[in-house]
């Protein structure tokens, strides 16, 4: 305990530190109080159908990404979500447009026009939700207090600036505060249900016998599950890399006086494979829903995707995950362009031939290491309903796996490395004596 207040001390001593953070958190208490203005128009009375709703399926899904926005009808109901949409529609256009991937070759400048086009299609995106989303509040029987047609285009203006707000919101953060802020917003809508959702969970073991062991045991289950969703985010293999003699200024340097690494993530897919999967898992239930099919066979369709406890559901997701988590690696790590990289700085991995069969070897590590990382992901992504079924309430069950877990590790684990780099370089300790976060890994290229 000496030693934490020693590094918060130490953290408060460096201004620039002392503001970002300071600034960081006065943002998103503005976010998350924008989380709560209900739209213009609407009774806040009569919104109880609507939170109903949301307690399963992917409207709980997305209304746990903001933080209970979604169901409170607020200007900010759609989140940063269509943001997340859009980023992932540039990413796979980056695939197949030339001039996308000639932007993404640009630098700097090539940074700024992709960032320019994502936040234009954001707007789209928002655009065409919006009325989607307001339909939803109109079945949902929910008391205007103003005409219908007046209402529908006054909520479809407030939701895309809603949106727009809280992508410059994220955006500010990441220039001027500390860590990534569009991750944070989302940690943020996250992490605003874990009290209300560990004080009803705590309610419904107090009053059972032996309930307060339940409880505890549930604590500790937790705990594992972060520390191995720690693991998984933070797991690497790392492969050797030497550089050939090179002289420089009338000095020569030997390749084996530093030996650097190409440090493979197990999990290089991050959450997005969870993300794909749970997106499309929900397809079959909408389009049978609205397409009003009878029949047996559609019924049982139905049921099998809508129960997350159930066998079929969760096997299918697992398996998804898998096949995504590949997919997704294969799109964020370029192998070729690696090996290249190395070619071109005199690089060479021990006992590898430069070119194409180097390329060839980081690629059957990648494959293998993939392996492990997806099973271990897909079970981590499933977790929630094996709590469910050992009698953990709904909305505590998310905690213990799938994507609040992932992208609530992913983030502080970020914005604590940022935290512990600004410390070493000011001569202070850093956050740990032991152990190390991605910052002090050894050198890479």
């Amino acid at each position: 305990m000496k030693r934490f207040i020693e590094t918060l001390k130490n953290i408060w001593k460096i201004e620039e530190l002392r503001e970002k953070i300071l600034l960081t958190l006065g943002l998103l208490l503005v976010y998350r109080l924008g989380s709560n203005v209900v739209l213009p128009g609407i009774n806040p009375e009569s919104l109880s159908n609507l939170q109903a709703q949301a307690d399963g399926g992917i409207l709980g899904l997305l209304d746990a990404f903001t933080g209970g926005a979604f169901s409170n009808a607020s200007i900010l109901a759609l989140g940063i979500m269509p943001y997340i949409s859009a980023s992932i529609v540039i990413q796979l256009l980056g695939m197949a447009v030339p001039s996308i991937q000639k932007m993404q070759k640009e630098g700097e400048s090539g940074r700024r026009k992709i960032n320019q086009i994502t936040r234009f299609l954001t707007i789209a995106i928002t655009a065409a939700q919006a009325p989607g989303y307001i339909a939803n509040l109109m079945s949902q029987q929910v008391e205007l207090t103003m005409a219908p047609g007046l209402f529908w285009i006054t909520a479809i203006i407030v939701l895309t600036a809603g949106t727009v707000f809280a992508m410059w919101l994220g955006e500010r953060i990441t220039d001027k505060g500390i860590g990534n802020g569009i991750s944070l917003l989302i940690m943020v809508g996250i992490i605003a249900s874990l009290p209300q959702a560990l004080i009803q969970e705590f309610a419904s073991k107090y009053d059972l016998g032996g309930g307060m062991v339940l409880f505890i045991l549930e604590i500790a289950a937790l705990l594992i599950v972060i520390l191995l969703s720690v693991a998984l985010v933070q797991a690497v293999r790392r492969v050797p890399v030497q550089y050939a003699k090179r002289t420089t200024g009338g000095r020569t340097f030997s390749g084996n006086a530093a030996r650097q690494y190409i440090p493979l993530k197990v999990n290089a897919a991050g959450v997005m494979p969870i993300i794909f999967a749970q997106a499309i898992m929900f397809i079959p239930v909408t389009v049978l829903s609205y397409a009003n099919l009878e029949g047996d066979n559609a019924s049982a369709v139905v049921s099998a995707f809508s129960n997350i406890q159930g066998f079929w559901y969760n096997t299918v997701f697992a398996v998804m995950i898998i096949l995504f988590t590949y997919f997704y690696t294969a799109i964020q790590v370029n192998t070729n362009q690696m090996a290249e990289d190395l070619k071109r700085n005199g690089g060479f991995i021990p006992g590898i031939k430069p070119g194409k069969t180097t390329a060839d070897f980081l690629d059957t590590v990648l494959s293998r290491i993939t392996l492990p990382g997806s099973i271990f992901l897909a079970l981590l992504a499933i977790l929630p309903a094996f709590a469910m079924i050992a009698g953990v309430n709904t909305q505590f069950s998310y905690f213990y796996g799938g994507t609040s877990l992932l992208i609530m590790v992913g983030v502080v684990l970020d914005t604590l490395q940022q935290i512990e780099s600004y410390l070493l370089n000011r001569h202070y300790d850093g956050l740990m004596k032991s152990g190390k976060l991605k910052g002090r890994a050894v050198s890479s290229i």
